[in-house]
């Protein structure tokens, strides 16, 4: 098996968090039923057109309050706060201190290169790639297979993680090795597995 060159992580839930209490308290707020608002927002009608760049993210906001009957609610949850995994980043900047590439592939919208900028990390990964630009999204392989091209490797060189199991299916099907994300340290030993960190033992 060809060294892993390149670690491709996932950006909501793996990278980056959202405060699942902060949906709670808009929905208090406004009166409305517990998991109203992403049951409209994540309907597949509207963030399939959203995460792939068919409409910007201020159309689906506008879209989900008025399905919702209430755009000052379908406001405050399109503009919540969000915080860093500083241990992700730690991981990442490891991976790259031994020579690892990483990137990150997001089903995202078109305000991603924001986001990102916002937190500052394009000094952790080499490249962001949202699937609102690319037209594709996670779990179809041609995302992946985009983001390949990009790095001009194999899928065999590229280790993929997101917290997702369903978005590993298109990596799987390229060759990709894959990881389902449900903390950092079941990662970092995947990648540790893997030769692309060091060992426990060298660490010391």
């Amino acid at each position: 098996m060809p060294p892993i060159r390149a670690v491709l992580f996932d950006l909501d839930g793996v990278v980056r968090h959202f405060d699942p209490e902060n949906v709670a308290s808009i929905e208090r707020a406004h009166e409305l039923d517990p998991g109203s608002i992403e049951a409209i927002a994540f309907a597949p009608h509207h963030l399939e057109q959203v995460t792939t760049g068919r409409i910007s993210r201020r159309e689906w906001v506008e879209r989900i309050g008025e399905e919702l009957g209430n755009a000052e609610a379908a406001d405050g949850w399109g503009s919540q706060p969000f915080r860093v995994d500083e241990e992700v980043l730690d991981l990442v900047d490891e991976l790259r201190a031994n020579g690892i590439r990483t990137a990150i592939l997001t089903n995202g919208t078109d305000t991603i290169p924001d986001e990102v900028a916002s937190i500052n990390l394009g000094s952790h990964f080499e490249s962001v790639f949202n699937s609102a630009e690319i037209g594709w999204t996670k779990p179809d392989a041609r995302a992946f297979q985009h983001v390949l091209d990009e790095l001009q490797l194999a899928p065999q060189e590229v280790f993929f993680t997101d917290d997702s199991a369903s978005k590993l299916v298109g990596a799987e099907e390229l060759g990709m090795l894959t990881h389902h994300f449900t903390g950092v340290a079941g990662l970092r030993e995947s990648l540790r597995a893997l030769g692309a960190l060091r060992t426990a033992r060298s660490d010391a």
